[in-house]
């Protein structure tokens, strides 16, 4: 099985590309972050035609997760397992069991600066996460989360640790937030596969940073030991980060044997 995660930061505008990138990448699954579309604009349709079937949790304008398979696609739930029936589903998180693996689907909050009421917002959304991660999933089975996680794990997965605006991705809350999920069970497949420095999945759009090398890895692919260990390749494909209208992600892939 081949599992992928891409920010397509917005799927309207990126639709092209994620299409092309389909059809030469061919991943069974497809965690797909930023679609930024509404549930009744989702191209469902257009992704069916591809062999894909498709899940999906969106707002309009801002975030949006989905969740593409073309080997099943299951018990479908947006959000935590906490929710509240009057509560409103944020379109950050969704779950589905795909031949037989149960995916998530994340788009972890940006934080925007250190300090500010939208960091303590990340740290607490991260925390209800790992207690849905505890309460409602088994570390001895076939699990994967995956999607954009706006960390960077260790200084090696930043360009420069010091030069991060505000210090969001890199700070020691943020990461300890992201090892306390870990730390349930599961593993970083890319780094277990890949230890070289300065390989990223983001860049910003100004400066020349993607063909100066300023970047960040914070998409990743977090799979149970009971996955893991079947892990045979990964890679983050810089070339889909190339091009007319690029996302300012490149996704990031996984095959399972």
């Amino acid at each position: 099985m081949r599992v992928a995660t891409w920010n397509v930061n917005s799927l309207k505008a990126r639709m092209s590309r994620v299409e092309e990138w389909l059809a030469y990448a061919q991943p069974d699954v497809m965690c797909m972050q930023e679609t930024k579309l509404a549930d009744s604009a989702f191209p469902s349709l257009a992704f069916q035609s591809l062999g894909y079937e498709s899940a999906y949790c969106g707002e309009g304008r801002w975030n949006g997760v989905a969740i593409l398979s073309r080997v099943g696609l299951e018990d479908v739930v947006a959000g935590f397992s906490d929710q509240t029936e009057d509560e409103t589903v944020e379109a950050r998180l969704l779950w589905a069991t795909c031949g037989g693996v149960r995916v998530g689907s994340v788009y972890v909050p940006n934080g925007r600066q250190v300090g500010s009421e939208f960091y303590d917002a990340k740290l607490a959304w991260l925390e209800r996460l790992r207690t849905h991660i505890v309460s409602a999933c088994d570390p001895k089975k076939e699990l994967v989360i995956c999607g954009d996680w706006n960390i960077a794990p260790e200084d090696r997965d930043a360009f420069d640790v010091a030069k991060v605006s505000g210090g969001t991705h890199v700070s020691p809350p943020e990461r300890e937030a992201l090892k306390a999920i870990t730390d349930w069970g599961l593993v970083d497949v890319f780094r277990e596969l890949h230890q070289e420095d300065r390989i990223y999945s983001w860049w910003d759009y100004r400066a020349g940073d993607f063909h100066q090398g300023r970047g960040l890895r914070i998409d990743l692919i977090l799979a149970t030991r009971q996955l893991a260990h079947k892990a045979t390749f990964s890679l983050i494909d810089r070339f889909a980060r190339k091009g007319k209208l690029p996302s300012d992600h490149a996704p990031l892939l996984a095959d399972f044997g």
